[in-house]
């Protein structure tokens, strides 16, 4: 399967070593500065005779004709590429978050259908061993009814983070802590008890980063339409390092969380059907990756593959992926009104914020 990548930054040697590990027929990078496509393929020992290094992605698209392509660029420009790419008639692999409005999130779905090219959202800690085993345990009703869950990013970022990216933390190309470094742990969050959500009611600030235009602190508290509830607090505003991010889930009947610096080890393992497993699970369902990416990349791949070819279902489709923007959409319009949101949101964007902590 030809397979290209779109922007060569710092999530993009997850997407290169997963394409490698998956054997794709890689083909293309491309990346507006050249430099940052050619050390990828000095880095992972590509065939610099084979695989080719573009500037400009509509021509990569046309010379090529990758039938699989993975979109890292800053997540403003995500929903025109995607679109492109779709229209071109590839499959595509979009990094988080799936785009900045619900209007182009929608609009990207219904190019794939329309188009039969399969939209993935890049959700790569849904494949984390420790997710999966609590996922496992959701769907054979372990918990019981499920009460509440919580999601806790407590991360740093500091100034010479933002300086390495002028588009990090503006409200035309990202968003703040909840949208760029919390999103992953929101999706598992609202994945994990029910999806369907009828009420948001949230708080964001900037309370460290004046340089930033978006939030570095965000809380909320979700009610789910299955009658249990979620808390959400994320931040960017830990000193001096990231300290964990944790998913905690409470039913009836058992009692769960995931943490490590990105949800990959099981600490709490409960259940009332005790099947004598807590020891096991915890040992075998945990992970220390190198970085909070993690090591789901390559699962997630190798899914979204065995979808193209018809052999499994998608895990993180484009519908997935616009519901966790959704979410992070729905704190930043509570917060900024001072009231609670019902879902669905209809239409709603980062720059509907513009001007939200200007002083």
């Amino acid at each position: 399967m030809k397979y290209a990548m779109i922007g060569c930054g710092r999530i993009s040697p997850n997407h290169v070593m997963a394409a490698k590990n998956n054997n794709l027929d890689i083909v293309a990078l491309c990346d507006i500065v050249k430099a940052n496509a050619e050390d990828k393929i000095l880095k992972f020992d590509l065939d610099k005779d084979k695989v080719k290094v573009y500037e400009d992605y509509k021509e990569m698209l046309a010379a090529e004709k990758p039938e699989l392509v993975a979109i890292a660029t800053e997540s403003g420009k995500h929903a025109a590429i995607a679109l492109d790419c779709i229209a071109a008639g590839c499959h595509v692999i979009i990094e988080k978050p799936i785009a900045l409005s619900i209007e182009d999130a929608d609009a990207i779905i219904k190019a794939g259908k329309e188009k039969g090219v399969l939209v993935c959202a890049n959700h790569q800690n849904r494949f984390n061993k420790s997710i999966q085993e609590i996922r496992k345990a959701i769907e054979k009703n372990r918990f019981g009814k499920l009460l509440y869950g919580t999601a806790h990013i407590r991360w740093a970022r500091n100034h010479e983070y933002y300086d390495r990216a002028a588009w990090r933390g503006t409200w035309e190309q990202d968003g703040g802590a909840l949208m760029n470094q919390c999103i992953h742990n929101i999706d598992l969050l609202r994945w994990m008890m029910g999806d369907e959500i009828d009420t948001v009611y949230g708080m964001t600030d900037r309370l460290v980063h004046p340089y930033i235009e978006a939030e570095d602190l965000g809380l909320a508290v979700v009610k789910f339409k299955n009658g249990s509830y979620g808390t959400i607090e994320g931040t960017t505003n830990v000193y001096p390092k990231n300290l964990e991010e944790n998913l905690y889930i409470f039913g009836e009947k058992g009692t769960v969380k995931a943490g490590g610096e990105a949800v990959n080890i099981i600490e709490e393992w409960k259940f009332a059907d005790y099947f004598g497993d807590e020891e096991e699970v915890k040992q075998k369902c945990s992970e220390n990756p190198p970085n909070v990416y993690g090591f789901g990349h390559t699962k997630l791949y190798e899914n979204m593959i065995a979808a193209i070819e018809g052999k499994e279902e998608l895990v993180v489709d484009g519908e997935a992926g616009k519901r966790a923007l959704e979410l992070v959409l729905a704190i930043y319009k509570s917060a900024a009104e001072g009231k609670p949101v019902k879902l669905p949101l209809e239409k709603c964007s980062t720059m509907d914020f513009v001007g939200r902590f200007a002083k």
